[in-house]
């Protein structure tokens, strides 16, 4: 019987769907698992062999854990919203529901045909209206709560207004310490000053709190696709989809208050099992240091700032400050200008808003521009150049830094660069019974002190900058509140009318607020969304931005555990049964934005006691990215002539991708490539050796590369559960390989004699029930153990290699036991599923091998009952014997003395010393 895995695949696939195999209920005695992977975003292109890297791995580890006896929850829905969308939309004249629905009907077909168990009755969409009426009603939780410093937990808004009721903002300081209440200082007010307020400045007040809030920030504005960017959708001043020109904008902005949660981020990063540099990533990204903000007097030609606020993690470096930095974006940078100053400055100005904040970070040339202002240095009266650099961001600190370069190497080649002089060596700070203190703060300032008299120093100079009234200490963080909204149709609307100024939520019995069906759109007025160009939109006052992508995923996980029901977005037994995701997997391209922004939404809605736990992943797996291997022709240039790659150095030529379907390895086929492109019909070739051979090179997988390969084309060619098997075997799962197809030949000849074990294409059946013996036990019981510690610690390369080695030991042994061949196939079904289903059943099992039990390892078949041994005589080695681990002393010497090759070397001498070690070796002396 031939293996045709063409008809046995689509044969178990359509058996299991009609079944529903794969279908999961919420209580059951079993214990839980929740296997989860990062939702994709269905785009045009569909998957290539990258994309199934994560959920290959993951639908091992889910089969695995219910093989051992877990009610395992593995869902997969759809990231549905978003730019790519809505372009395509606009660029294609298609409605993006239309599209979208395309797209996830062809990545079902494709996910389906790779066999994965996915429970599709869990289904989500984050586009769908069912869907986001909860992610709407999440928003209105985040929007109607603030967090409590006291209690350092999200509390409902409600509690907050009582307690102003009753006592003002005395215990509840206003977040935004700029923030200016009418008539009342430093932000500060009591119960009467409350209630006195009329409504729009209550609310304007509480606006300051709310976990979901709305404000005025400089945002990435793309005319052309008419909406703001985050920082990573622009490289290099241009939108990364289409190029198209970035500027700095100052919109109204929706935000989270994710700054609130740091230090919970922080601590949160203790209690779960991210790798060390995802850990590291997400640490760097919040960012937390201690320091001071200081007041630096300010003298400049206008006078209309009176001082400079710096935020420093050194105080004590204050001695050695030679300038100060400004970020350019901020608005008082136009008050600190000089008359002699302004034309260079605003041109700086113009400069950096075609920037992004990544782009500003990483930037290695220095730039900047001297503002004409000076600060005064309070313990010395200097006075200090303020510069404007665009390596100072507005978002973080004050905007503005004391530069010291004899301690800090940027600042040194910005002098450097400036020509600003350089104080080396720091004069008096303090006089008196001080002056030792102030050595120490002057070597600090030097590099010269670590330790404890480095924070004896800060101490010093903090304390006199407080009693000055100049200084506080801070704890400042790198990581700015999120921003929440977006200027484009393509995303959930936002459940928020705007009357006279003043935001007002929908009640949640008006969700969904579903989004408009409009046919063509562009940008609102003003840099708004399109919703601002439908009349029965703003007839109603509703919010005309839309949420971002983000919205929707950072709380997906919840919604699979309950997807249907429509009094809840999840019922608080069900979430607490399930629990937390047990297994995350996913790439590092959401390595932060993503995974903060969950795990920041399942705090609120734990404090808020929603559900039953505060981290939504215990543990985080992150795929390596399967690499293309490009293809390479090379055009004499100005011609349509095409040399072979040995032959390049005789011509000036253009280096072009090639689509690597038409390559076989390095070889072109040529008559393929004429009719690959019209543009080149008419190429010629120049060969070598009767060949046109490529360049290749390894590169990012993407279409616009032409180095993608179709799972659809392998999966047809070779099956399923030899692609499967295949991207495992490539290495392992947190590392980065280049794909290589030619490689799928040699696991595909391993299913192909694993199924000789069962069948003979002339004999046909081969299996019997002869008991097993001690070698095939020995060999399936290796593979067992073997097995199930490489799938635990998701070592899947090294299993598969395992799986290869079984079979060809139980080929050598001509072992053909069904005893052997059935915990085999056990073993081997999360890796290549419908062999193994295939196979279950012809050994005559009426039930799923998908419920199986999963084989015990027992350590008495795996243990040597003899061991061999080197026999050396007078301390050479001569020959080896297999021994009984059992013998005793007296019945080695026996064995080892019988035999011949030990009596020729002896030649009949007296054995003066015979030394045994077990398990060692042994040797004769005579």
């Amino acid at each position: 019987m031939e293996y045709n895995f063409r008809q046995i695949e689509k044969n178990w696939q359509e058996q299991w769907n009609q079944s529903g195999a794969y279908k999961v209920q919420n209580i059951s005695p079993k214990p839980k698992y929740y296997v989860l992977d990062m939702f994709p975003y269905p785009s045009g292109a569909g998957l290539h062999v990258g994309h199934p890297l994560g959920y290959i791995s993951s639908d091992i580890f889910a089969r695995f854990k219910r093989l051992k006896g877990f009610n395992v929850l593995h869902p997969m829905g759809y990231d549905a919203f978003g730019l790519p969308a809505e372009q395509y939309a606009i660029e294609n004249g298609v409605h993006p529901a239309v599209s979208t629905n395309s797209n996830i009907a062809n990545f079902r077909r494709q996910l389906d045909n790779i066999g994965f168990c996915f429970d599709w009755s869990r289904e989500i969409r984050t586009s769908d209206p069912g869907y986001y009426k909860w992610t709407q009603w999440i928003f209105l939780q985040l929007f109607n709560s603030f967090f409590d410093r006291n209690q350092q937990k999200a509390i409902p808004i409600t509690e907050l207004v009582t307690a102003f009721e009753k006592e003002g903002n005395k215990k509840h300081p206003i977040p935004n310490s700029q923030f200016e209440v009418p008539g009342c200082f430093h932000g500060s007010f009591n119960a009467a000053e409350w209630t006195a307020f009329d409504e729009f400045t209550q609310q304007s007040i509480l606006m300051e709190y709310r976990l979901a809030f709305c404000g005025y920030g400089e945002v990435n504005w793309c005319e052309a696709l008419g909406t703001v960017l985050a920082n990573d959708e622009v490289v290099n001043g241009v939108s990364e989809r289409g190029g198209h020109p970035v500027v700095k904008k100052k919109l109204r902005q929706w935000y989270l208050r994710i700054t609130e949660y740091a230090d919970r981020l922080l601590e949160g990063l203790d209690r779960i099992e991210f790798s060390d540099a995802m850990k590291e990533m997400q640490t760097n990204w919040i960012g937390k240091s201690y320091g001071a903000e200081i007041d630096f007097q300010v003298k400049s030609q206008l006078n209309k700032v009176n001082t400079l606020k710096v935020y420093t993690t050194r105080p004590d470096t204050i001695f050695g400050v030679d300038f100060m930095v400004v970020a350019p974006e901020l608005e008082w940078v136009e008050d600190l200008k000089s008359d002699a100053q302004a034309a260079e400055v605003d041109a700086y100005i113009a400069y950096v808003k075609s920037r992004s904040d990544r782009e500003r970070q990483a930037e290695k040339k220095i730039s900047g521009c001297f503002t004409g202002a000076y600060a005064i240095n309070p313990f010395n009266g200097r006075e200090i150049p303020v510069w404007i650099s665009e390596y100072v961001l507005a978002g973080y600190g004050t905007g503005a830094i004391m530069a010291v370069p004899c301690g800090d190497e940027r600042d040194f080649k910005f002098a450097q660069h400036f020509n600003i002089p350089i104080t080396n060596i720091i004069g008096d700070a303090f006089n008196g019974t001080e002056a030792n203190a102030t050595k120490e703060v002057q070597l600090s300032n030097s590099g010269f002190l670590d330790g404890t008299v480095m924070r004896d120093a800060m101490n010093l100079v903090l304390t006199r900058l407080e009693e000055m009234g100049i200084g506080k200490r801070k704890v400042n963080y790198r990581m700015r509140d999120a921003a929440f909204s977006r200027q484009r149709y393509w995303g959930e609307p936002f459940p928020i009318q705007w009357i006279n100024g003043i935001a007002y939520p929908l009640k949640e019995s008006e969700l969904p607020l579903e989004l408009p069906h409009i046919e063509k759109y562009g940008p609102g007025p003003e840099g708004e969304g399109p919703l601002a160009n439908v009349p029965e939109w703003t007839a109603r006052h509703l919010e005309t931005n839309t949420m971002p992508g983000y919205a929707g995923s950072s709380w997906y996980f919840l919604r699979y555990m309950d997807p249907h029901n429509n009094q809840a977005f999840c019922d608080r037994k069900v979430s607490d049964y399930w629990g937390q995701v047990d297994l995350y997997i996913g790439g590092t391209e959401h390595a932060v934005g993503h995974l903060l922004y969950s795990r920041m939404w399942t705090k609120v809605l734990y404090d808020l006691g929603f559900i039953g736990f505060d981290e939504p992943y215990k543990k985080l797996v992150n795929q390596g990215m399967i690499q293309g291997s490009s293809r390479f022709v090379y055009r004499i240039r100005g011609t349509h002539q095409y040399v072979s790659a040995g032959l390049i150095d005789q011509y000036e030529v253009d280096k072009l991708h090639v689509d690597v379907n038409i390559v076989d390895g390095v070889e072109l086929d040529t008559e393929a490539f004429t009719k690959w492109k019209p543009e080149f019909a008419n190429a010629t070739f120049i060969l070598e050796n009767g060949k046109y051979i490529c360049a290749t090179e390894v590169e990012k997988m993407s279409k616009s590369k032409f180095n993608t390969v179709n799972p659809d084309d392998l999966v047809e060619k070779y099956g399923a559960d030899t692609f499967r098997m295949y991207e495992m075997f490539l290495g392992p799962v947190e590392q980065s390989k280049p794909w290589d197809t030619k490689g799928i030949e040699g696991v595909h000849r391993f299913l192909r004699k694993l199924w000789r074990l069962f069948y003979d294409e002339v004999k046909g059946k081969l299996w019997n029930n002869s008991k097993a013996t001690d070698a095939e036990l020995k060999v399936l019981h290796k593979t067992i153990r073997k097995i199930e510690e490489d799938t635990e610690r998701f070592s899947f390369n090294t299993a598969v290699s395992a799986f290869m080695v079984c079979v060809n030991e139980l080929s050598d042994l001509k072992c053909n036991k069904q005893e052997i061949l059935e915990a085999l196939l056990i073993l081997l079904t999360p890796y290549a599923p419908h062999i193994c289903e295939q196979l279950w059943h012809d050994l005559g099992h009426t039930t799923s091998i998908l419920d199986a039990s999963y084989p015990v390892f027992e350590e008495k078949y795996v243990k040597e009952s003899a061991k061999e041994y080197p026999i050396s005589i007078n301390g050479k080695v001569r020959t080896s014997l297999s021994i009984d681990l059992s013998a005793t002393q007296p019945e080695v010497e026996q064995i080892v003395l019988a035999n011949e090759v030990v009596q020729k070397w002896v030649e009949g001498k007296e054995v003066r010393k015979f030394i045994y070690v077990p398990n060692k070796m042994i040797n004769v002396v005579v």
